[in-house]
């Protein structure tokens, strides 16, 4: 690769800056390759790099600059000012419409906190119903046999169905834990969630 080649395919990869940072690019490279001169244009070249290497070095260059100067033209001052000012007659608004979202999650999480807390205590009423119904069948096997099967049959139904609830309320809860502390880390690590 000859210098003229270098100089083409850097243009061509510098071509999207903005026309004074091209023109203070090309300036330095053509600068370099006449100090460089003829005799060793090879070796210029090689201690310059490949050229689409040395575009992006100069473009991250420029982008870290133009990032910390100040703003170049007025329009962009102007522009962080209406942001500023936006900010600032948006906090009266944004604040109560954050704090109702609160509001609202909250109410949500304490809803189904209720509803799995009331199918618990369902459940375990049940269980509790039960016992004095297996009791009573006892006692009435020796009265009425097919009374005492029938009442013993529903206790034990009753019972089966309690614990089956209790074990689902269980299960519905754990899984509404693990659910809301995924969440919380994910609002606190702010969108990155990585599982164990």
């Amino acid at each position: 690769m000859n210098r003229e080649e270098y100089m083409k395919l850097l243009q061509h990869r510098l071509r999207r800056l903005p026309k004074e940072d091209y023109n203070r690019a090309i300036a330095y490279f053509i600068e370099y390759f006449e100090e460089a001169g003829p005799e060793r244009e090879a070796q210029a070249i090689e201690d310059l790099g490949s050229p689409e290497l040395a575009a992006d070095q100069i473009i991250r260059d420029f982008a870290v600059e133009n990032a910390d100067g100040p703003a170049k033209n007025v329009k962009k001052g102007f522009s962080a000012l209406w942001i500023g000012i936006l900010a600032i007659f948006a906090a009266p608004v944004a604040l109560p419409l954050a704090l109702a979202f609160g509001a609202v999650i909250l109410a949500m999480i304490l809803v189904v906190a209720a509803l799995i807390f009331s199918v618990f205590l369902i459940a375990v009423s049940l269980v509790l119903s039960a016992l004095p119904c297996i009791l009573v069948s006892l006692w009435l096997v020796f009265t009425s046999f097919a009374d005492g099967l029938a009442t013993l049959g529903y206790g034990l139904l009753i019972l089966g169905v309690g614990i089956l609830m209790t074990m689902l309320s269980i299960l519905i809860t754990r899984w509404c834990l693990h659910g809301m502390t995924r969440l919380f880390g994910l609002i606190v690590k702010g969108g990155k969630y990585y599982e164990k």
